[in-house]
Parts: C-alpha cells; sequence; structure tokens
C-alpha cells in the first residue's frame, strides 16, 4: 500500500498517512457542523499514530470532547483549512478530514455519528449505519 497524502488549501501544511484507512464516517456533531461552517463533516479513519505532517506546522485547537477528554482540532494557521483531530489518549483512530485528501475518489461512507445533531436537512444515507451519539464500545462497524 502506498502512503494516503493530502494538506490544506494554501499548500503550507502537508501530511501522509502512513497505514490503512479503517472507513470513513459522516459526522453530525455541532463541533464539527461549526468546522464545516454548516453541513456534516467526512473524515477518513486512519490508525492513531499513522497521521505525518511532512511539511509546515499546523496549529491545534483543544476543546473537551463528549469522553471528558480533550480533543485537539488540526488546522492550518494560514489558510484555515481542517486537517484532522486527536480524539485523546485512549483512542486508538484519527479522523482526518475527506477534503484534506489528495484523493479520496475510493472512499464511502460506513457509518454516519452523531445523527441526534443533525439538522433536519442534512441530508443521510439510507442503509449507512447512524449513531445519535459517538458508536458504542468497541468500535463503529466497518
Amino acid at each position: 500500500m502506498s502512503d494516503i497524502t493530502g494538506g490544506c488549501a494554501c499548500g503550507k501544511v502537508r501530511f501522509k498517512i502512513t497505514g490503512p484507512l479503517m472507513g470513513m464516517a459522516v459526522c453530525h456533531c455541532l463541533d464539527c457542523q461549526k468546522t464545516s461552517g454548516g453541513g456534516p463533516v467526512y473524515v477518513a479513519i486512519a490508525g492513531k499514530g499513522t497521521v505525518e505532517v511532512i511539511r509546515g506546522e499546523p496549529r491545534v485547537y483543544v476543546c473537551k470532547g463528549d469522553s471528558g477528554q480533550d480533543v485537539g482540532r488540526t488546522f492550518c494557521a494560514d489558510c484555515g483549512t481542517p486537517l484532522y483531530t486527536d480524539l485523546g489518549p485512549s483512542m486508538p483512530i484519527t479522523p482526518v478530514k475527506v477534503g484534506a485528501l489528495d484523493d479520496a475518489a475510493g472512499l464511502t461512507p460506513s457509518m454516519q455519528l452523531y445523527t441526534a445533531s443533525a439538522p433536519p436537512w442534512h441530508a443521510m444515507y439510507d442503509g449507512v449505519p447512524q449513531f445519535p451519539k459517538a458508536p458504542p464500545a468497541g468500535g463503529p462497524p466497518t
């Protein structure tokens, strides 16, 4: 498998994912709606420790997640492009914003998260598992 690459809109930050992706999620939480400017955020699920910045110095906005842990939302300080999220030390995954990937053509949603926060105009995918908040312990289906 070759590395999956991505970066911000202005090109100052570049990253690569060095392991296989575990799926793709659509997140409707309020924080993701703010990040996207209104709609849900589409994320590729990478293993923790597989996202490596190869150029630039992104910034991180830290807030509390539903778990009570600090969540770090990484973005380009120059153009504002959201890149990926660190969900805290106990989570084995890193959600990477699909819009930051160089090629996302092979990805399709495998789960929909925080659907309880979605306004009625957010489109839902028929046949794709929906979770009112985060998936149950033990991990989401892939």
